[in-house]
């Protein structure tokens, strides 16, 4: 089992900026891709981000490329996301999820059931 608390969410102006965090415990962190999803009132869930075990590899929704940053800190067990000039569009709760490692090579998942473990999401919301 892995067991993922995320942190950072909260009110931001339009142009502002969060950073949220999301803490896992278990299991091996750096054995885990990650990813960030999001789920705004009356939407299904979408893929946000997701970043490899090591960290080398990101992937951005078009929506965020360019004000979203993924990161991860394998000794932290910590994983990342730097949301800058959030728009009010971006409001929505932000789960961060856990899919373990299943082969040598990774490819990146965009699709919420190939994840593995999920928190319990943070509230982001964005005033015009």
């Amino acid at each position: 089992q892995v067991h993922l608390v995320e942190s950072g969410g909260g009110l931001a102006q339009a142009g502002g900026s969060l950073r949220l965090s999301c803490a896992a415990s278990g299991r091996t962190f750096s054995n885990y891709a990650m990813g960030w999803f999001r789920q705004a009132p009356g939407k299904e869930r979408e893929f946000v981000v997701a970043i490899s075990w090591s960290g080398g590899n990101t992937y951005y929704a078009d929506s965020v490329k360019g004000r979203f940053t993924i990161s991860r800190d394998n000794a932290k067990n910590t994983v990342y996301l730097q949301m800058n000039n959030l728009q009010p569009e971006d409001t929505a709760v932000y789960y961060c999820a856990a899919r373990a490692r299943r082969s040598t090579f990774y490819i990146t998942k965009q699709d919420a059931y190939e994840y593995d473990y999920w928190g319990q999401g943070t509230q982001v919301t964005v005033s015009a």
